[in-house]
């Protein structure tokens, strides 16, 4: 395999891929492993020779949990693991085939421009080098032509006034001065198929594709800064410099082999169909997504795509569904299930304080721009997680989203104030209750506010 990804995978093991996400999100120990699994078994799959590794196809999970436990983060967090294409979509976006709106072989091919531009970006880090050296001299150039007509010199001055106008370039002297650069736009001619169905998506953008290649850009000279021209000839040369046909071929290769898709509000579509309104489609969709996770191939603006080993995770709340609502053969093709389990204050107190992308360190960086070191006493933190959690049992349970809606109220006017503040600030206890007990005590308030 010439992918990556894949030796990166060679030293995450079950473990370690548990302790990533530990840094991450807190508790949910069975869906993490669950997962880390999963992504095991693609390394070890990738490790088999001989046919049986195209008969290995990978489990694909659903999680059954309230909103706001996590299961969103874990499936992305697993994806930026191994740099894998990602892409979440919720379910109730897509209808059956015959119906207005989009179908879902689109997720695939949006999992597929995703992948696309991801190997674009990489591509372009590996030549950037270049492609600056190489503007630069288009630069120096353009100079040489701005400065030419304003000042005629003799000939044999050529070499010494170019090697003066890229001393000059590089330390930059010249970025005010202004150069005629010739910029191409893209005529693209308008195109709209009248219907909605997602089968119609593709050809639409097909026909986009051939009619924009029917008419070729138009070339327009613009007068420009040197330090806006260098950020477009940059841009110019590196795509010179990138192998198009190179990039989609990896690009479709890292989409088969470790493409993750996660399904949220799968519940959604579960249930028998009552024959008329806003349920007609649901088993529909159900049906339609068999193919798609069992293994099919898709035609993409890039190519051919096949399905068979990329990763589906599903996710759901089931309140008012359950698992065995979806029909049979989706519940056949998503073998493992794991429970995600509600967050209470203790998870709380921990979501605040551990991961790495705590809440409270989050907002902890953003004031230290305005020289602000807001700090929180264990006190307040615990305050904090107690408001949520009571929040959350007398209204809807967000889960850890709450935390987001109190901890927003409560620095509301130290937010507003920090750029004439530049101080330390301790939140305390006695702070917490203060700004937001007020608000708990009032049913409606409470509503209307978190």
């Amino acid at each position: 395999m010439e992918i990556v990804e894949v030796d990166r995978m060679e030293f995450l093991t079950p473990n370690q891929v548990v302790r990533e996400l530990d840094k991450y999100i807190v508790g949910q120990r069975e869906a993490k492993r669950a997962v880390a699994i999963a992504l095991r078994n693609r390394w070890r799959r990738m490790r088999v020779e001989g046919p049986m590794r195209e008969e290995i196809s990978p489990k694909n999970i659903i999680m059954i949990g309230p909103t706001g436990v996590g299961k969103t983060e874990i499936a992305r967090r697993l994806a930026r693991l191994v740099d894998a294409p990602f892409i979440k979509v919720e379910a109730t976006r897509y209808t059956e085939v015959g119906y207005v709106g989009r179908d879902v072989e689109s997720i695939i091919r949006d999992l597929v421009n995703i992948a696309v531009n991801e190997e674009k970006a990489k591509e372009k880090k590996k030549v950037m080098s270049k492609a600056k050296e190489n503007a630069e001299e288009r630069l120096v150039q353009l100079l040489y032509q701005t400065f030419s007509k304003k000042y005629r010199s003799p000939p044999e001055e050529e070499p010494m006034t170019k090697a003066k106008l890229r001393t000059l370039l590089k330390e930059k002297q010249l970025e005010e001065e202004f150069i005629e650069l010739d910029t191409k736009n893209q005529f693209m001619p308008v195109v709209e198929i009248v219907g909605g169905f997602g089968g119609l998506e593709e050809l639409e953008t097909n026909l986009r594709e051939m009619l924009g290649g029917m008419f070729p850009g138009r070339e327009r000279r613009r007068r420009i800064q040197v330090k806006d021209a260098r950020e477009i000839l940059i841009e110019e040369e590196a795509e010179k410099l990138i192998d198009n046909s190179k990039v989609i071929k990896n690009a479709i290769k890292r989409v088969e082999e470790l493409g993750i898709v996660f399904i949220d509000e799968i519940d959604k579509i579960a249930g028998r169909e009552k024959g008329y309104g806003p349920d007609v489609s649901r088993e529909g969709v159900q049906r339609d997504l068999i193919p798609i996770v069992e293994g099919t191939t898709v035609n993409t603006r890039y190519g051919t795509v096949r399905t068979d080993h990329i990763l589906f995770i599903a996710a759901g709340a089931f309140h008012v569904s359950k698992p065995s609502d979806l029909i049979p053969e989706i519940q056949g093709r998503f073998p493992i299930r794991v429970e995600l389990t509600p967050l209470g204050k203790e998870d709380f107190v921990r979501i605040l304080t551990e991961p790495e992308n705590a809440l409270t360190k989050q907002y902890q960086a953003l004031l230290k721009t305005e020289g602000v070191d807001l700090e929180f006493e264990p006190a307040a933190i615990e305050e904090i997680a107690q408001i949520a959690a009571e929040i959350n049992a007398r209204t809807e349970n967000i889960g850890a989203r709450r935390l987001h809606t109190v901890v927003e109220k409560l620095l509301e006017d130290i937010l507003f104030e920090a750029p004439e503040i530049g101080k330390k600030i301790l939140i305390t206890r006695d702070y917490v209750i203060q700004k937001l007990k007020p608000l708990i005590k009032d049913e409606d308030v409470t509503r209307y506010i978190l």
